[in-house]
């Protein structure tokens, strides 16, 4: 049986007024949240949150307007999964970028009411020949959210083989701004950082992050909250997580996006990359029976 035939997942999983599953962009199937708290919508190839935002309040998750959609496709926007590495594969080139989990079909594996009005859900990443191929350990992968007036994501990694698994992970979550130019993120002040368009300089961060050019940083040792100051929509993106000692900070700029192609005209204006990351230095090790779990929870505050 498809683990990913509508109809029957919508049968097994559907909540009345709150889950429904149904085929979403180019055939994708897609799960739709809309709960008394919040709404949300999530692919589930790559188990891809594609948006979310508390009831009244302005889109928080980003979803470019030119996203390509399709099997195999990466979906420009949303929280992609990145794993088991992060970035180019160290040995391979002809491996994605980013690892495969973004880009392959997941399954279903829990949707829950919760009594204080949250919807939970789980999907698992499913195997084959080619992950394999790419990937020949013994790891399952899940990865359980709960969308309400905050969202939770918590990426779990076991490992059961016999030897340790070293792996790069981000939840590369696209939030969506007012203007790139007028936003500045707390959290990273005295934090060293990778400068990917500097040759990958190490450098220190002195104050808040502001942008007015392409940035592409891997702030490393990175553990404490971040924050997203937004004026231009009055309110302010905290970012908490725990098994994550990385912080990925990422706008392409005017040049770049032209040149990748689906973040439609002047996309890059309204969106910033805040990753919740393990790559790079902080990579994570995890031992033969272990788990490794990469857990964030994003709500947003009034600046009024």
């Amino acid at each position: 049986m498809d683990p990913n035939d509508i109809s029957v997942l919508d049968k097994r999983f559907g909540i009345a007024g709150e889950v429904v599953f149904k085929e979403g962009p180019s055939g994708l199937g897609v799960v739709e949240i809309s709960n008394g708290l919040a709404m949300a919508s999530i692919a589930l190839q790559g188990a891809h949150l594609m948006s979310w935002a508390p009831h009244r309040e302005e889109l928080v998750i980003w979803l470019s307007p030119k996203a390509k959609f399709g099997p195999g496709e990466a979906i420009r926007g949303g929280v992609p999964v990145c794993w088991p590495w992060f970035g180019p594969h160290r040995s391979e080139s002809a491996f994605p970028a980013h690892g495969f989990a973004r880009t392959v079909p997941w399954e279903v594996i829990e949707v829950q009411a919760l009594e204080d009005g949250s919807t939970r859900l789980g999907f698992r990443l499913i195997q084959n020949d080619e992950t394999h191929a790419q990937w020949p350990h013994s790891t399952p992968l899940a990865l359980y959210m709960t969308i309400g007036t905050a969202l939770e994501m918590e990426l779990v990694t076991h490992n059961l083989g016999l030897a340790p698994v070293t792996i790069g992970e981000a939840l590369h979550t696209y939030f969506q701004v007012s203007d790139i130019r007028r936003i500045a993120i707390h959290g990273l002040k005295g934090c060293l950082y990778i400068d990917k368009t500097d040759d990958g300089r190490l450098k220190q961060q002195s104050g808040p992050v502001t942008f007015d050019g392409e940035t592409d940083r891997i702030y490393l040792e990175s553990t404490a909250d971040c924050l997203i100051d937004d004026p231009g929509l009055s309110r302010r993106i905290r970012i908490a997580k725990r098994g994550s000692r990385s912080t990925v900070v990422w706008n392409p700029w005017a040049e770049r996006a032209e040149a990748l192609g689906d973040f439609g005209e002047n996309g890059y204006l309204g969106m910033v990359c805040v990753e919740s990351a393990n790559a790079a230095d902080d990579v994570v090790t995890i031992a033969p029976g272990g788990t490794h779990r990469l857990w964030v929870r994003y709500t947003v505050e009034s600046m009024r």
